[in-house]
């Protein structure tokens, strides 16, 4: 039995931080109100997800709670089990240390009178991160989708420059595509089954599937779904607009788009396949196998394009399309273990993938704010926990034993092994991880080789990070090998989760 204060949290989670969302344009706008109240709200929020997940994660058990106590049709829905738990307090840790290690920047790329609205979108972003984890509802998912959407596009936009206006416009039309195509395959799914929750729909579908009644129309509606969350997850070749967006926003707003916005579509069709058409269904209409084909795609030309890249946070954006594709490697495998490796990943991502853009944020803003990666040679001597945090992100990345990225890619590695696509699975992440290294390292080196002839003002000692840079990123390297070597406790809970998920 779950306890009192437990059963409340998701309802409570979305609610704080819808609450701080309104309550954050009341505050004076003169000061740093609605920062600290922000990230009071997630240190919150984030240790009653901790207590759900201690509460869930010994038993395995899920639970559902009904909104108003009302019961279906009329009623809505929130279902947590240890995975969602899991994924609720990675954001709030995720988000939390992004701004806390980024409060320089954020106050350096947004004006003063507009901070509180920035801050504002970050509350509806982690509002509607938490309903997409939590929701049993799936036109309920579409409202958040859609808050999500309006909110991630603000913080992009929030850097107020041309380059940030056109990223922002470009990353809200193709969100915007997506979103239509989800809403598309609601009305039909509702249309063939009569049902939003989930658990409904999956009993209709089942009897339809048994039946054989509808299966094209059920196919559509599928495609249509994974398609329009795809693109709203950067799924190589929907993820062009990606780079600009994550490349140009001021770097708290790269750092949560690239790590959380883009695991929160993800996480989402992982609950699409298990809660609403099932793992066969999805194997019997070959979703599986197209989104395993995007997925190697995606491991190669995300890493690729990233070689190609001079600016820093271009590359590391275009990484995250890379990466993309290896959480889609584990979904199209669609095996328990699969899915768990996804997951883990998804995980490992949204921490590292932060860590790497505050770090990056740190050495360019040492460098006189320039990104371009030759004129970051030495910077790793003007902020040293910027560089090291580099570092270990780069190692985490290439998948360096000891590091978080080594556990998700040898966990997707043993699931290749279980599957038909044992060798598409090995060679893609093969040659992923060597492209991974021609332009990770290279980086790194430049960092740390010693400019003979620096400018003055980069030579000069400096006040290389504040207080607030220096516990998010000892707490980020904290996460990265604690990922990478007491994996198998995370990968228990997720395993736990996955088998009470449907």
């Amino acid at each position: 039995m779950v306890g009192a204060l437990a059963y409340n949290v998701p309802f409570f989670s979305i609610f704080l931080a819808l609450l701080a969302a309104i309550a954050a344009p009341l505050l004076p706008r003169a000061s740093r109100a609605a920062e600290r109240m922000t990230l009071a709200v997630i240190l919150l929020v984030g240790a009653m997800s901790a207590h759900l997940l201690a509460d869930l994660a010994a038993t395995g058990r899920s639970f559902t709670f009904m909104m108003g106590h009302f019961p279906a049709p009329w009623g809505n829905e929130l279902r947590a089990g240890p995975l969602e738990a899991l994924l609720a307090l990675v954001f709030c840790v995720s988000m939390g240390l992004s701004l806390l290690g980024n409060t320089g920047s954020t106050e350096e790329d947004i004006s003063k009178e507009r901070r509180y609205l920035y801050f504002v979108m970050i509350n509806l972003l982690l509002s509607s991160l938490l309903a997409l984890v939590y929701t049993n509802d799936i036109f309920t998912a579409y409202v958040f989708i859609e808050i999500n959407t309006i909110a991630a596009c603000a913080i992009v936009a929030a850097k107020d420059c041309s380059e940030t206006i056109r990223a922002a416009l470009r990353y809200l039309v193709m969100s915007l595509v997506g979103s239509g195509l989800v809403l598309i395959s609601i009305c039909l799914i509702y249309d063939l089954t009569g049902h939003l929750l989930m658990q409904h729909m999956h009993a209709s579908i089942a009897e339809l599937i048994s039946a054989g009644r509808h299966t094209r129309s059920l196919t559509v509606s599928l495609v249509l779904m994974t398609v329009g969350l795809a693109i709203k997850s950067a799924l190589y070749p929907f993820g062009s607009w990606l780079p600009d967006a994550h490349g140009n926003a001021t770097n708290a707003s790269s750092a949560i788009l690239s790590g959380l916005v883009l695991k929160g579509h993800i996480f989402l069709i992982v609950k699409i396949f298990y809660r609403v058409f099932g793992t066969d269904a999805v194997r019997l209409l070959h979703i599986d196998s197209v989104l395993l084909i995007f997925g190697l795609a995606a491991m190669i030309m995300g890493s690729l394009n990233a070689l190609r890249q001079t600016n820093l946070k271009r590359m590391i954006a275009w990484s995250s399309v890379a990466q993309v594709g290896y959480i889609f490697l584990g979904i199209g495998l669609n095996t328990a273990v699969g899915v768990a490796a996804a997951c883990l990943h998804i995980i490992v991502h949204a921490i590292v993938k932060p860590m790497l853009f505050t770090a990056a944020g740190g050495l360019i803003s040492a460098s006189m704010h320039n990104k371009e990666l030759h004129a970051l040679k030495g910077a790793f001597y003007r902020n040293r926990w910027a560089g090291v945090g580099l570092i270990s992100g780069v190692c985490s990345m290439i998948g360096i034993p000891t590091f978080a990225g080594f556990a998700s890619k040898l966990s997707l590695a043993l699931a290749s092994f279980e599957s038909p696509a044992i060798l598409q699975g090995l060679l893609a992440l093969a040659l992923s991880t060597l492209l991974n290294a021609l332009y990770y390292v290279p980086a790194a080196i430049t960092i740390l080789t010693p400019q003979a002839q620096a400018a003055p003002s980069l030579r000069a000692p400096k006040p290389a990070h504040s207080l607030s840079y220096s516990v998010a990123m000892t707490a980020f390297l904290a996460l990265n090998f604690f990922l990478g070597l007491f994996y198998n406790p995370v990968m228990r809970v997720i395993e736990r989760g996955l088998s009470v998920l449907g």
